[in-house]
């Protein structure tokens, strides 16, 4: 085939349209197609096929690198700039490098030629990439390809073959979705990262990497670049840990060698965890992959393990002030432990004496867990570590502990004196001790007998009034309460609960959100009507009204209520008769 071109037939019959003109040495082929756009496809596709060809023939009858990268060029040039549609056009080329950069490897000899053997070789890969590269930041490499540069990688860290992966590790980290369907590029990042690391400054060439597919901005245009990444580490330091063999198995069948690779240091992904975390529009997606603690009990155990995910990652995700952040260091199912509780001091894994496990539970209580439910699971596991940070001072255990005194958590007489004990120890817990006794003094005197049935605020009423008026008289006998058209917020919530009898309350038309909503649903069990129209509540508080079991009527009307919540809902609360759900969602 000498020519191939688009032919226009001299004519004037309008069927001889679209054809294609293929010039062969002895003759030619006039072919018609249906229309131009299939003409195209033809003319492209065989201009791809030649190309192909070419690069074959040439490569077969030749041994000249210059002949061969020049061919390569040519046939790169062709899968950029064809406007064929089709993953085997960048694939032929990428599978032909694999195939000039996958030689077998060298044994060692006595004469000195190992090393100018190696040299020759890392030139000639260093020539092949050149070529390639602009093809590697626009098509995935294949299996093959993915396996020879990861050895590459792994035999020269410092060479230039490095830089000239970083566009196609960046175009994976941005593309790659599942890495169990490609092991093969999952082992060439991690291989990448070990190589990076391997610089003079290698904790800064991760650290420049990290940016750079970052970006410039507050927020990292790239969804997949994180998750990809904490896929890469997490799976390496889980190898590692559990079955270092399974490296050197790879390693061996990666580059037939007897001789095994060595393993990359710990620390360069464990310092990917650690930089990441110093993003905070990242912090929330690290924390969601690391909630479900995917690390095995002998990586934890590891010095160099709890210093950089504990002391360091943990760490920032506690003191960073958004729930969303900071509630991953709670379990992900009650069974399991969380990261609070590896941070606990009677953890093995536990990185200090109990300061960390302190700031988590500083944040946590001073945010979205002052609540029973949380209280009890924290007396359940982290019992005794509270008790004793409460003896060494912590002012989150000594509050804890406290709560678990006023809810009336603790099992029996025996604990409660425990903990008393442990408050008195030190000049803060007397002094939070003494508030709990004279809040339950006044609570004793709250609920006696006595005063009003019902009772109705006024329109400007806030949350400050409603602790007055709780504080000043005895309510016992209050079974309905209407704050509608009040001020009061989600802060009012810790007084109600001090109304346990209340069967009745209104909240329309306030600021009562979530917050105040999670709360009330575990103390007032006797609840029966509730009133939450034109209230800011959404799914993450009316959920908790399934704990309501005696609950009758329920307005939700003009909530951010959504139908498969309500559905939930109605399904939990077998008393359920009357309920309100217009201009929401479940209308």
């Amino acid at each position: 085939m000498s020519e191939v071109r688009k032919y226009v037939v001299a004519r004037w019959d309008p069927a001889y349209k679209n054809c294609l003109s293929i010039v062969l040495p002895d003759g030619s082929l006039l072919l018609q197609a249906s229309n131009a756009y299939t003409r195209d496809q033809w003319y492209h596709s065989i201009l791809w096929k030649k190309s192909i060809f070419k690069y074959q023939h040439l490569v077969s009858m030749s041994s000249r690198e210059e002949v061969t990268l020049r061919e390569l060029r040519t046939m790169v040039d062709f899968a950029l700039w064809t406007p064929l549609q089709d993953e085997r056009v960048a694939g032929a080329p990428l599978e032909a490098v694999a195939k000039l950069l996958d030689e077998p490897s060298v044994e060692p000899d006595l004469d000195g030629k190992t090393e100018e053997i190696v040299h020759d070789r890392r030139s000639w890969a260093e020539a092949v990439l050149a070529v390639v590269a602009p093809l590697l930041e626009k098509a995935a490499p294949p299996a093959a390809l993915a396996r020879v540069l990861a050895k590459l990688a792994q035999q020269h860290p410092r060479s230039q073959l490095v830089p000239m992966l970083s566009p196609a590790i960046t175009r994976c980290l941005k593309h790659t979705v599942d890495f169990g369907k490609s092991p093969d590029m999952r082992k060439l990042l991690q291989v990448f990262v070990a190589a990076l690391y391997e610089n003079n400054d290698g904790e800064q060439a991760i650290r420049d990497y990290i940016s750079s597919v970052h970006g410039p901005g507050s927020d990292c245009p790239h969804p997949r670049v994180l998750p990809n990444l904490m896929s890469i580490c997490v799976a390496a330091i889980f190898h590692r840990q559990v079955s270092p063999e399974l490296f050197e198995v790879s390693g061996r069948a990666s580059s037939n060698e007897d001789k095994p690779l060595s393993l990359p240091p710990l620390h360069c992904y464990l310092l990917v965890l650690n930089i990441a975390s110093e993003y905070a529009d990242w912090r929330s997606g690290l924390g969601a992959l690391l909630q479900p603690v995917p690390f095995p009990e002998e990586a934890l155990a590891v010095r160099e393990v709890q210093e950089s995910v504990l002391m360091c990652v943990m760490q920032r995700l506690a003191k960073d002030p958004r729930c969303t952040v900071h509630r991953v260091l709670l379990p992900v199912r009650e069974p399991r432990p969380g990261w609070i509780h590896i941070a606990a001091p009677s953890s093995p894994a536990c990185p200090d004496r109990g300061e960390l496990f302190g700031e988590m539970l500083t944040t946590l209580l001073a945010c979205c867990c002052r609540r029973k439910r949380f209280i009890a699971s924290l007396l359940k596991q982290a019992g005794d570590d509270c008790i004793l940070l409460a003896v060494r001072g912590c002012d989150a255990a000594q509050e804890a502990l406290c709560l678990m005194l006023e809810w009336r958590l603790l099992p029996n007489e025996e604990a409660r004196l425990q903990i008393v004990n442990a408050l008195e120890s030190t000049e803060s817990g007397k002094e939070r001790y003494a508030a709990l006794c004279q809040r339950q003094k006044n609570l004793q005197e709250l609920q006696q007998k006595g005063g009003p049935r019902k009772l109705t605020l006024p329109v400007r009423a806030t949350d400050a009034d409603v602790a007055l008026l709780l504080g000043g008289r005895a309510l016992g006998n209050l079974e309905c309460l209407s704050l509608a058209f009040t001020s009061v917020t989600s802060a009012c919530a810790e007084q109600l609960i001090k109304l346990p009898a209340l069967r009745y309350l209104n909240l329309w038309a306030t600021q009562f959100g979530d917050a105040g909503l999670q709360m009330i649903s575990e103390h007032l069990q006797k609840l029966q009507v509730l009133n939450l129209c034109e209230t800011p509540v959404s799914d993450k508080g009316i959920s908790t009204l399934a704990s309501l079991t005696s609950l009758r009527k329920l307005n939700l009307n003009s909530t951010k209520l959504s139908a498969q919540t309500f559905e939930s809902l109605k399904k939990r609360l077998p008393a359920l008769q009357e309920f309100d759900v217009r201009y929401t969602e479940a209308w």
